[in-house]
């Protein structure tokens, strides 16, 4: 496992992630463009992928978390649809596919007993962080082909927080995280004609400095990333947003998640972030994620 450290000013957070081992993956039905009912799987790759990402988190000095996946749910493994956790509260998902809606009560489960959270079960459509972007002070709030408007309605009164509501018009980035992420607490990079006309204006104003991805960047699962606020967990295939990442300074950390593209996820789709109410940011130094300090606000 190679040394990632963290040049200049960027500073790496710990993160506590839940995910769900693939042990049932598979792809048995299409409710997004990328699925193909059918198509084969290699499970033992897939499950070495998913290790991979995982030890890639823990090398990096993150907590990593797992729940129970269950039989005739191979879409589990996509954890961040769980929910979204902002300061210890839980908001979590109602699914629009039916296939999938049995998933957020085995995910409310594990919130309620073995993590000790109550859990909001909001009454719109809304399929937790595949549309919600917890950013600098901000939720932002995918809509157009999964979670609804409503939703969006119903987490802001429930979290207190303004959320944005911003419309995805491309079906091959039906979720937020598929054409969004958080780079840190300020920034984001995205892919500008996965929205529509007036949603671009509205992120072009929030955030100026977005780092923005290519066609080829965001087909190649590039946006569905995971960023600590410095080690960026990437699709090896999105190249130029690499590049992009490095030159600011972030350090790229190229993860292979092949088979999952096959059912429409990378690495941000298997990894659900609990975001605790004491959350304290760390710059303390460690072995493992090579130069993380401590500062707690």
């Amino acid at each position: 496992m190679p040394s990632f450290r963290a040049p200049g000013p960027r500073v790496p957070r710990p993160r506590r992630y839940l995910t769900c081992e693939p042990r049932h993956f598979d792809v048995r039905y299409a409710i997004n463009p990328w699925m193909r009912e059918g198509t084969p799987v290699d499970t033992a790759l897939a499950r070495a992928q998913w290790e991979s990402l995982v030890r890639v988190y823990r090398d990096l000095g993150h907590t990593v978390e797992t729940v129970e996946p269950l039989a005739g749910l191979p879409d589990m493994v996509f954890a961040a649809n769980a929910a979204v956790v902002i300061d210890g509260r839980v908001f979590g998902s109602r699914f629009h596919a039916p296939q999938r809606r049995p998933e957020a009560g085995a995910y409310a489960r594990w919130f309620e007993e073995a993590a000790g959270f109550e859990v909001h079960v909001p009454q719109a459509v809304c399929e937790g962080e595949g549309d919600f972007v917890p950013v600098g002070g901000l939720v932002l709030a995918g809509t157009g082909f999964r979670t609804t408007v409503e939703a969006h309605q119903e987490a802001q009164e429930f979290f207190g927080v303004p959320t944005v509501s911003l419309r995805l018009v491309d079906p091959y980035f039906y979720h937020l995280d598929t054409a969004l992420f958080a780079l840190d607490d300020e920034n984001v990079a995205y892919y500008p004609e996965a929205f529509s006309p007036g949603s671009r204006a509205v992120l072009e104003r929030l955030f100026p400095d977005a780092l923005l991805a290519t066609a080829d960047d965001a087909m190649a699962f590039g946006l569905n990333s995971v960023s600590d606020g410095c080690h960026v967990i990437i699709s090896p295939r999105a190249t130029s947003l690499i590049e992009g990442l490095t030159r600011r300074g972030y350090v790229p950390v190229p993860v292979e998640l092949s088979e999952f593209h096959k059912a429409g996820g990378g690495a941000k789709c298997c990894t659900q972030e609990i975001r605790g109410s004491s959350d304290c940011r760390l710059r303390s130094s460690s072995s493992q994620a090579g130069a993380m300090e401590a500062r707690c606000d």
